[in-house]
């Protein structure tokens, strides 16, 4: 019997299996019955976890929690050698709110170079191991390599989007200063994560077009995903990176890259693309998508009938996965994650000849 995680190897290889896989990130369904149901019907969970542990010997962080109005606020302060920086987290659950990030002004620059130049990295196999080990072929196993290096700027924990867009225009060579510093310590994660017992690793995400534009998109990002790909391949290893916002202004640019794979792309309606238009745009890469999440919102019967729509768009389903990337309102996700298990068995029951071996 072929286990989720074998389909889930099988599409990312570029082939198919019985069904197309279906996949769902582990904070997005809790550990219960019906879970233990989608698993045993096929669901695979992508579990995504880090492979090494960063350390900073100069940096001196020290965090203070308080209860403001009912909500817990962590207040961590960082000493670096070239100043003083903190930030302003509230936890929520599976997701943390930023209220403050690192950068407040342009005098935080030679603290903040100091704190990206004081990363060091060793490898952190153990916990993905036992991973594997526990759930066998019910999970899935992702590494990663954190955000790109100009996305780290834009939507990571040091910089608020709005601050780096500012910057950006007012004082780009101190933003690019950060920038090198950061390719220069990714390039130290690239053999670690080769290394590990993952198959396959996502490098950054979530860019939106809109903001960083086509031009700088195609200056400060394919670079690094070829760097880190050479490396993975070296050691058989596949690479993918989280395109989950409007591709269609980046779609010719992604498909020169050396990425194996494109997750969390989401359809139309969610996206200015529809699934058709990526499969054309990207021939040779796997699509790992996220089931268009309005789609939630409507009867059992059409989110299975958007699932099979979905696949009817397309010649093949080689190299395709139907995935949830992101939050199901919790009175729909039972409901809809089966209506979509149902669209994906029945488009293998109707078309046949689409999953002959």
């Amino acid at each position: 019997k072929v286990t989720p995680k074998e389909r889930v190897e099988a599409a990312l290889a570029g082939g198919h299996t019985d069904v197309v896989p279906f996949t769902i990130y582990e904070s997005k369904i809790p550990q219960c019955l019906a879970e233990r149901e989608m698993r045993n019907r096929g669901m695979c969970i992508v579990h995504r976890m880090g492979v090494c542990k960063t350390h900073r010997p100069n940096v001196k962080a020290a965090a203070t929690t308080t209860w403001e109005n009912g909500k817990r606020l962590v207040r961590t302060v960082y000493e670096t050698s070239a100043g003083v920086l903190s930030t302003l987290d509230e936890p929520a659950g599976f997701t943390t709110w930023h209220h403050e990030k690192m950068f407040k002004t342009p005098d935080d620059y030679k603290a903040l170079l100091a704190f990206i130049q004081d990363a060091q990295y060793e490898p952190d196999y153990g916990p993905m191991a036992e991973m594997q080990k526990g759930f066998a072929g019910d999970a899935i196993c992702r590494a990663n390599f954190g955000l790109e290096p100009l996305q780290a700027l834009i939507t990571g924990g040091m910089m608020a989007m709005a601050d780096f867009c500012i910057e950006w225009m007012d004082r780009r060579d101190e933003i690019l200063k950060l920038y090198e510093a950061i390719v220069e310590k990714h390039r130290l994660l690239y053999p670690i994560v080769a290394e590990s017992p993952a198959g396959h690793a996502n490098y950054g995400g979530n860019v939106v077009p809109e903001v960083i534009g086509l031009e700088a998109f195609q200056k400060y990002y394919p670079r690094h995903y070829n760097e880190a790909a050479e490396v993975m391949h070296a050691h058989g290893k596949l690479i993918g990176c989280h395109y989950d916002a409007n591709c269609k202004l980046l779609a010719e640019t992604i498909a020169a890259t050396d990425l194996d794979y494109v997750e969390a792309f989401t359809p139309a309606p969610d996206s200015d693309m529809t699934l058709a238009e990526a499969r054309a745009a990207w021939p040779d890469k796997v699509l790992w998508l996220n089931f268009p999440s309005s789609v939630h919102l409507r009867t059992d019967e059409q989110v299975e009938q958007v699932t099979v729509d979905l696949l009817e768009s397309l010649d093949s389903v080689d190299g395709l996965i139907m995935g949830i990337t992101e939050d199901v309102p919790p009175d729909r996700w039972r409901d809809s994650c089966r209506a979509i298990m149902n669209g994906l068995a029945r488009h293998a029951a109707e078309t046949p000849g689409m999953y002959a071996p």
